[in-house]
């Protein structure tokens, strides 16, 4: 087990992914959780971190990389656990 028991984020990141998968199905909902799982290292962010409401305004089929959140910079101090 490389990247051990613990988990960075709530919810964890297979239950993101299957909440992301089931609230904008697979091509929207898979880049939400390969955004999310890519995030979750070592230098990534941590705590409390639910699917968006609503995906941004300027993402586009033909631009899947923008529906994902490819940092921890959307969570609040109050959120993130460092």
């Amino acid at each position: 087990m490389f990247m051990g028991r613990g988990c960075r984020y709530a919810p964890s990141c297979s239950e993101y992914t299957a909440d992301a998968l089931r609230k904008f199905g697979l091509w929207r909902g898979g880049w939400l959780g390969l955004s999310r799982i890519l995030r979750c290292n070592p230098w990534g962010a941590s705590g409390y971190d639910p699917i968006p409401d609503s995906l941004p305004a300027d993402a586009r089929w033909y631009l899947p990389w923008r529906y994902g959140r490819w940092n921890g910079a959307h969570l609040t101090d109050g959120q993130n656990g460092r």
